[in-house]
């Protein structure tokens, strides 16, 4: 399948061979490996933008532009070919022949500016696919995290029901020596019952979330292996966040944007009429019959007049475009220094949560293991065991939540840095 619509009619191989040739990517095959990680997530997740696919060829187009500004006339010479018969009428033999050049002239200023305006509009290009994959990366990482969380989710629930399903066993087994109710079977098994309708959620919002990253990344998406996710580098916090104005993604495709604007600017400043033309041209010409050929050569200025209202309404077009673009700058400055800000204290919380929620799980299974084993000797009853077993899930699956938390939290501040998935 390709981004390029082709004719139903045409075979495949041809469809290949039509969309490669102009330029089109295949999208990612069905039989593409799965991805794991967020660093092939995010891989994948970006060959399928449509910034990847047109970036290359806006960064073409600004070399073409460039390369344009560089030449020694305005636009491509023309050449001026005509000719002058009285044939058709008197037939007398008068002939003229004229062949000539027009060359465009830069205006005073103009060359230098669209130079300037050409090297902008690179940058701006290159600028802008960094930012487009940073945006990219951010969509990645919500969806990658929120998946790690469902399938931590669907490993607790699987584990609660387990042991659920273990405590009604013993259960049902003292009923049936006389050492427990009925009542306390129906519990037991009310528990088994609960912990299945959680595992029936779990397993829903796994599928959700599974989904969603398979639609970023158009590859299936592999199970996780490890019980702990891997977790990004911590990145080093700068000593001066004005720092991010040189090295954040978005902050320089706002710089270079700006810069873009002020370039234009300066063109319409200088653009002030139309291109003037240097004509030179050579004529042969005779009057009648029997006289002599002659040659004469034409050296000719072209100065068009400019248009006050035009050039008045490209300044004030690039005028807008500058301010808005450096307004813009100016709220994607403060909205980052915001966003840093939050995502730090983000990760620091989640680090001390992390570390609470060890120490309470380490706690719950000491007290699990007591407890099952006074309920074993007959020497705790079966509501105590039941909410001990559910503190130590409860505890269980804050420490996996934690944990999930920490990782996304760390990467929402490499998000925050401007810094991609590693």
């Amino acid at each position: 399948m390709f981004h390029r619509i082709c004719p139903p009619w045409l075979p495949g191989a041809l469809i290949a061979l039509a969309a490669c040739s102009a330029g089109a990517q295949p999208l990612a095959p069905v039989s593409a490996p799965p991805v794991s990680t967020l660093k092939q997530a995010f891989d994948a997740a970006w060959l399928r933008q449509p910034e990847a696919r047109s970036l290359p060829l806006q960064e073409e187009a600004a070399l073409a532009r460039r390369h344009s500004a560089d030449r020694w006339t305005a636009e491509p010479p023309a050449i001026e070919l005509s000719g002058k018969t009285d044939q058709i009428d008197r037939n007398t033999g008068s002939r003229e022949y004229q062949a000539g050049i027009a060359l465009p002239l830069w205006l005073p200023g103009e060359r230098a500016a669209a130079g300037a305006l050409a090297d902008a509009e690179l940058q701006a290009t290159r600028h802008r696919q960094q930012a487009a994959q940073l945006r990219t990366a951010a969509a990645v990482r919500d969806a990658y995290w929120t998946w790690q969380a469902a399938h931590a989710g669907v490993g607790l629930e699987q584990a609660r029901l387990a042991n659920a399903r273990q405590l009604a066993v013993d259960v049902a087994r003292r009923v049936r020596a006389g050492e427990l109710a009925r009542a306390d079977q129906h519990q037991a098994e009310g528990a088994v019952a609960s912990a299945e309708a959680a595992l029936a959620e779990a397993h829903s919002t796994l599928v959700a979330a599974r989904s969603s990253l398979r639609a970023l990344t158009g590859q299936p998406v592999a199970t996780p292996t490890d019980d702990v996710p891997p977790i990004e580098p911590e990145p080093t916090l700068p000593t001066d966040v004005s720092a991010l104005e040189e090295t954040h993604p978005l902050l320089s495709e706002w710089q270079a944007r700006t810069e873009r604007a002020r370039r234009a600017l300066a063109l319409a400043a200088v653009q002030t009429r139309a291109n003037p033309e240097l004509n030179l041209a050579t004529t042969r010409e005779r009057g009648a019959y029997g006289e002599n050929w002659t040659h004469t050569v034409t050296v000719g200025l072209r100065l068009p007049f400019g248009d006050d209202a035009r050039n008045r309404a490209r300044i004030a077009d690039a005028s807008a475009e500058a301010v808005e673009a450096e307004v813009q700058l100016a709220v994607e400055h403060d909205r980052l220094l915001a966003e840093l800000d939050t995502a730090r204290h983000r990760a620091e919380t989640a680090r001390l949560q992390l570390e609470a929620a060890e120490r309470r799980a380490r706690l719950a299974a000491e007290s699990r293991a007591f407890f099952d084993k006074a309920f074993r000797l007959g020497e705790a009853d079966l509501p105590t065991r039941l909410r001990i077993e559910l503190e130590a899930s409860e505890a269980e699956r804050q420490l996996a939540r934690s944990r999930i938390q920490l990782a996304a939290a760390r990467s929402a501040l490499r998000q925050a840095m401007g810094l991609l998935p590693e």
